[in-house]
């Protein structure tokens, strides 16, 4: 691959994301070995030419020599097209980019909710902005794919448990948010949105790892019960990343016990009705 020479890429370094796909760019040779600096220790030096809030909210590639600054999508599609230049008439193909800029940004103003960065998340003078929109436009995509992704997986469960109809996943989940939104609200207000937000990131990756039995269990013989004991696996996991997001948090266990309260009452109402 073509290596972008002459640039610097600065990344968050309490992001995991960022650091594995600027590490990437660097270990394929897209970008020079010293490519790539974390933002928290780099920035000052760039004071000049950098723009130091959005260089945090969008990463920042810089051209060393003359001082260009490009940001977030654009600074991507800048290191992807010099080394793959087929790319280049995509990237440049304005409903393409668009629709790009909008996923990259639905991603970078969550991705501390995707994960989290823990209590050192808050060292650094400059943090990642918070934009509502974006927020709430995570926690209506994940609500609706884990709502489709448990709507199909309760399909398997029948004889173990009572199958509903086809939008009670969904009212479950919604359900959930609307019930943990007014819990927090109460308990610790300022942090409803990111917590919200975590909490939606659990069940996302929970519904990821029960796609796996949706795509393999037919080849694997799978039967209602193991169907169910994989469920019941995939929620303990569950439960334990809830504790674990809301010890960074600083949530205690209330937030937990209220999680679990609400999936207890669920299942006795399914069982019931």
């Amino acid at each position: 691959m073509k290596t972008l020479k002459n640039h610097l890429v600065l990344y968050d370094n309490e992001c995991p994301m960022c650091k594995t796909y600027t590490m990437a760019f660097v270990k394929t040779s897209m970008l020079d070995r010293d490519g790539r600096a974390p933002y928290q220790n780099a920035m000052d030096n760039f004071c000049p030419v950098i723009d130091k809030q959005r260089a945090v909210n969008e990463i920042a590639l810089i051209n060393t020599q003359n001082g260009e600054v490009t940001y977030g999508i654009n600074s991507l599609f800048k290191i992807i097209g010099n080394a793959c230049p087929v790319f280049a008439p995509l990237f440049s193909f304005s409903p393409f980019a668009w629709f790009m800029t909008k996923v990259y940004a639905f991603i970078s103003y969550n991705r501390r909710v995707i994960i989290p960065v823990g209590k050192v998340g808050n060292s650094f003078s400059f943090q990642p902005s918070f934009k509502l929109q974006y927020r709430i436009a995570y926690l209506i995509f994940t609500w609706f794919f884990t709502g489709f992704i448990l709507t199909n997986y309760a399909q398997h469960l029948a004889g173990m448990v009572p199958v509903g109809n086809s939008l009670r996943e969904y009212f479950i989940c919604g359900g959930q948010i609307f019930f943990q939104a007014i819990i927090i609200r109460f308990y610790k207000k300022p942090l409803t949105w990111e917590y919200l937000g975590n909490l939606m990131t659990i069940s996302f990756a929970g519904s990821l790892l029960l796609t796996l039995p949706l795509m393999f269990g037919q080849y694997l013989h799978f039967t209602a019960l193991a169907y169910t004991i994989y469920f019941i696996v995939v929620a303990d996991l569950m439960f334990l990343e809830h504790i674990r997001r809301s010890k960074l948090l600083s949530l205690g266990w209330v937030m937990t016990i209220t999680w679990a309260l609400y999936r207890l009452f669920l299942l006795m109402l399914i069982y019931n009705f």
